[in-house]
């Protein structure tokens, strides 16, 4: 489990069928086994090499994320090691579990902030978008500023600590970014639908709530 809170940007490579992922040392030492949020997906420590580890990495995985086409440039990472029970959670529950990824539709520099427009690839995943709710892109902890159709397009407004010490700033208009929704959201939607019988139509909406003693 992560907190959404970067810790150092390093870089990944592909090596053979896995990953290397260099620059961990602000948070060393790293154990085998570890885990560490590499751009928000989950890996472990398979072996330690330098300052980073190798991590074997399944289809799925290079599938449903962006690390595949990122390790082929050698492209800028976010990484945080995982949470200890004793740390603060300063962002918010991160699994390190991709639910996929979307597409940087635009980036404003404002006089005191940056605006990143983001698209999901599947539009299944807009329900669970809404203002001022969390989500974590390439693992960073973010507050969605904004959202249209449906939630499949959505912005969040990056501070420029985040900007500074993130790779945030390395992203471009076309970039795929990998995106985990709010547990929160995930959880209450299956414990709702679970409690109406496995009825619901599955789709989490306001007047959906309501009609189920929410508010």
């Amino acid at each position: 489990m992560f907190t959404g809170l970067v810790q150092a940007v390093g870089r990944v490579e592909r090596r053979g069928t896995g990953l290397l992922v260099e620059g961990c040392a602000p948070f060393a030492p790293l154990q085998l086994g570890d885990s560490v949020a590499v751009d928000g997906v989950c890996l472990t420590v398979a072996s330690l090499v330098g300052d980073g580890f190798l991590a074997d990495v399944s289809e799925e995985t290079l599938q449903r994320t962006s690390l595949g086409r990122k390790a082929s440039r050698g492209g800028a990472v976010n990484l945080e090691p995982a949470l200890r029970l004793s740390d603060r959670l300063g962002g918010h529950l991160v699994s390190g579990h991709v639910d996929g990824t979307g597409e940087v539709v635009s980036i404003e520099a404002l006089p005191q902030s940056w605006t990143v427009e983001l698209r999901w690839k599947d539009s299944h995943f807009g329900r669970y978008i809404c203002d001022k709710a969390s989500v974590a892109v390439n693992g960073i902890s973010l507050t969605v500023a904004g959202s249209r159709d449906q939630g499949t397009r959505f912005w969040v407004a990056v501070i420029p600590h985040t900007w500074s010490v993130t790779a945030l700033r390395d992203l471009a208009v076309g970039d795929d970014v990998n995106l985990e929704i709010d547990l929160l959201a995930r959880y209450t939607e299956r414990l709702l639908a679970a409690a109406d019988g496995g009825q619901s139509s599955g789709e989490l909406s306001a007047d959906w709530l309501s009609a189920h003693g929410w508010g």
